[in-house]
């Protein structure tokens, strides 16, 4: 990832932060048969190793896990906030007129070689890991529990777990740094005042 270094991110607890925060991974994968990627839920334990561990399962039908298999390193990508940015956000279009829009966001790559595994009972407690994660906000969860006993059998026999040690992290937050304290500030006003929630969002980040 590009990253110059006004935009580069270090720091592991935003790093981190990002990871949990990211309800959809994009799981990248190249073999002989060129770049594959899956849209993928994780759970993220970041204790385990130096960066942390990814857990996540896919389908069998899924010819990816065949590559985490190889050891092959993987990338998984972690989309934060963005927003574009106008160049009428600027104060200084006004003086000079040398401005052009660009896009502000916050990514993460990470980067690993997973565990391929098929156990039943290590991928029941991953689904209902990822079920109780994604559900504990509901009036009335659901639980992998509710469901008979033989069909979660039969949909574990037809998915594939991993576990995805992270072996290096980049971090990318590319929020109006290399601009002045004026143009910031005309930029997270006029992301303010589109009353778009992405664009909201973007412009909470910029505060901190």
């Amino acid at each position: 990832m590009y990253t110059p270094s006004a935009f580069n991110d270090e720091e592991l607890a935003s790093l981190h932060g990002l990871i949990e925060q990211t309800r959809l991974a994009i799981l990248v994968t190249h073999d002989e048969n060129g770049i594959q990627a899956s849209h993928l839920p994780l759970l993220f334990s970041p204790e385990q190793g130096p960066f942390g561990t990814l857990y996540g399962h896919m389908a069998k039908a899924n010819p990816q896990w065949q590559t985490l298999q190889t050891r092959a390193e993987a990338m998984v990508i972690f989309a934060g906030a963005d927003a574009y940015v106008s160049p009428g956000f600027y104060p200084s279009k006004a003086e000079h007129g040398k401005v052009v829009p660009t896009w502000n966001y916050q990514a993460v790559h990470a980067y690993g070689r997973a565990d391929v595994f098929t156990d039943a009972g290590r991928l029941l407690n991953l689904v209902s890991a990822l079920t109780d994660k994604h559900e504990g906000s509901r009036a009335q969860p659901w639980a992998v529990a509710d469901a008979p006993a033989e069909y979660i059998d039969k949909m574990l026999s037809a998915i594939v777990g991993f576990a995805l040690p992270i072996s290096s992290l980049e971090g990318k937050r590319k929020f109006s740094q290399n601009r002045s304290a004026e143009d910031i500030a005309g930029v997270r006003a006029g992301l303010i005042a589109t009353a778009d929630a992405r664009d909201l969002e973007l412009a909470k980040l910029m505060n901190t």
